[in-house]
């Protein structure tokens, strides 16, 4: 299963791809950590676990979340948000705040980056801190 989902790239390869495709990557394993930890967590029907998946995973969530977890970030992941909410995307959903769409993004962006350059206890670290501190409140 990890070859059907692993990266390719080195880290070099990594640190030099437009931070809109990390977003791009980060979407996807922020989403799949989301449907599973419903999964995990309730006997729910189809239909009422997609719309609990919606409630963490729309922008302003995640604008939230990547606000809550900035104390604890290091420079590079700093870095890392910084340079994807900054990176230009002119296509921001009607329905979505602007400012929590750029936050938004910049979430996606670390999530993908971690992903990417197979900083998994890191990235699972994160998803306890989310866990922990956003789903179960």
């Amino acid at each position: 299963m990890e070859e059907l989902i692993e990266s390719k790239r080195d880290e070099q390869e990594v640190n030099t791809l437009n931070p809109l495709v990390w977003a791009y990557i980060g979407d996807s394993v922020y989403e799949l950590y989301i449907r599973n930890y419903l999964i995990n967590n309730s006997n729910a029907k189809v239909h009422e676990l997609h719309i609990n998946a919606i409630k963490y995973v729309k922008a302003s969530a995640q604008s939230e979340i990547i606000k809550l977890m900035e104390p604890i970030l290091s420079k590079e992941e700093k870095n890392i948000v910084r340079r994807t909410r900054n990176t230009q995307n002119h296509h921001i959903p009607k329905n979505a705040d602007p400012s929590d769409y750029m936050y938004a993004t910049a979430f996606e962006g670390l999530v993908g980056f971690l992903f990417l350059n197979k900083r998994l206890d890191r990235l699972k670290e994160l998803f306890n801190l989310i866990e922990n501190e956003y789903l179960k409140k």
